[in-house]
């Protein structure tokens, strides 16, 4: 009896895999562009500068979690998820918003890992 495989055979990164890291780092400069116009208005809302230092290094290791993911490292897989849960509770705790988009993000993140990552983890380093 023959054994079938789910799982690519190939290191090749098809369009599936392309979009959803498209997706992920659409949701993830769209959460950027957030804290980025809170930093425009942070006198207003009074927000402490410390604040933004902390979050926009979240940002920048959440942009390079995703590069890393594109790469074949484990290292992005397990990082990403990890900072964007930091983000959003910091969010949650210090500005008492709810992000969407970092809702919206994780969920993304389970649905790429689904379907792209888990078929592919032999290849991821």
């Amino acid at each position: 009896m023959e054994e079938y495989s789910y799982f690519d055979e190939n290191p090749k990164k098809g369009w599936g895999f392309i979009g959803a890291f498209l997706a992920l780092m659409l949701f993830t400069m769209m959460g950027l562009g957030i804290d980025g116009d809170e930093y425009l208005q942070h006198e207003y809302l009074n927000i402490p500068r410390w604040y933004f230092y902390i979050i926009f290094t979240i940002d920048g290791l959440m942009i390079l979690s995703l590069i890393l993911m594109f790469l074949y490292r484990k290292v992005g897989i397990f990082s990403f998820p990890a900072l964007l849960i930091v983000h959003f509770f910091m969010h949650s705790y210090y500005l008492s918003t709810f992000l969407y988009t970092d809702v919206t993000n994780l969920f993304l993140f389970t649905g790429f890992g689904m379907l792209a990552i888990i078929p592919k983890w032999k290849f991821f380093k």
